[in-house]
């Protein structure tokens, strides 16, 4: 078993790299610097063998009959659009003040301002696709705060940065596992807004449609949703013009029927989103291993 000293050169040798890149170039504005780490990204996309056949094989299982070559490209522009996010989320505390990029609308807007104005809690679920703490910046812009959902990463390096960035978009920010839960629930029922990004594989998850092919897919947010009347919103940060403006659409509340019902409808919104703009999806989430 590796010890505690050799883990720890590990992940530092692991972050290194990022560290480089973020360091590098402090002096450059926000955006140019947001920019410069998506080029990186896309470079590592086209140049590291691991990432690009990682890709390579999620995207076949979706478009199979696109030419290689293109999903090369794909990949690529994928790198670009997610070395920019991870810069946003490094920095969001910069991030969320940058009201002049953000377009907010949508039915799921005006639900979310009307459950808030009568004390009512509310879940805002969305996927790792396009900038998802645009979201969050939003609804701060319109005058709440929302919390999220964490899955603690196990670079510590990695982990004390991102945490702190997402820290910045709201609070509470709640560990996944059975004391986040219990404080997710606390929050809601106080009246709280909560986020939660529903396209990771969870083993104990049920298996349902997700771009065309069945993934496990946690089902506590519509449990949730049910159990407590609250409505569950799909929020999604699109990045259009030149990948620095987010068009952010808050759809209607997905309706209160069952837990499987609800839950498929998410990954159905969630799945027409990337299949019009699949760039703009993280990949390398590993959503259908072991299936």
């Amino acid at each position: 078993m590796m010890s505690a000293t050799l883990k720890s050169v590990a992940h530092y040798a692991r972050y290194f790299p990022l560290w480089s890149a973020l360091t590098a170039v402090r002096w450059r504005s926000f955006d140019q610097r947001s920019r410069g780490l998506g080029t990186t990204f896309a470079a590592v996309m086209r140049w590291f063998p691991p990432a690009r056949l990682r890709f390579d094989r999620e995207a076949k299982r979706v478009f199979p009959h696109m030419k290689r070559s293109d999903r090369a490209k794909l990949g690529q522009e994928m790198g670009r659009q997610m070395g920019r996010t991870l810069f946003e989320i490094y920095h969001d505390a910069e991030f969320q003040t940058q009201h002049q990029k953000f377009r907010a609308s949508g039915p799921g807007l005006d639900a979310l301002k009307e459950a808030q104005a009568a004390g009512k809690g509310v879940i805002v679920v969305s996927g790792h696709f396009g900038q998802w703490e645009a979201v969050r910046a939003a609804i701060k812009m319109h005058g709440f705060e929302s919390g999220a959902v964490y899955r603690q990463h196990k670079n510590r390096h990695y982990e004390r940065r991102i945490r702190a960035g997402i820290e910045a978009g709201g609070k509470p920010i709640l560990a996944t596992g059975q004391v986040g839960t219990r404080a997710l629930v606390r929050h809601l029922r106080s009246g709280g807004v909560i986020s939660i990004l529903m396209d990771e594989k969870y083993a104990e998850g049920e298996p349902l449609p997700f771009l065309g092919h069945d993934a496990l897919t946690s089902l506590s947010a519509a449990q949730l949703a049910l159990k407590y009347d609250l409505p569950m919103i799909p929020a999604y940060g699109l990045r259009i013009d030149d990948g620095n403006v987010f068009r952010v659409d808050f759809e209607a509340p997905i309706p209160h029927t069952d837990s499987i019902t609800m839950t498929r409808a998410f990954n159905d919104s969630l799945s027409a989103r990337i299949l019009a703009n699949p760039e703009q999806w993280y990949w390398m989430l590993r959503r259908w291993d072991g299936q």
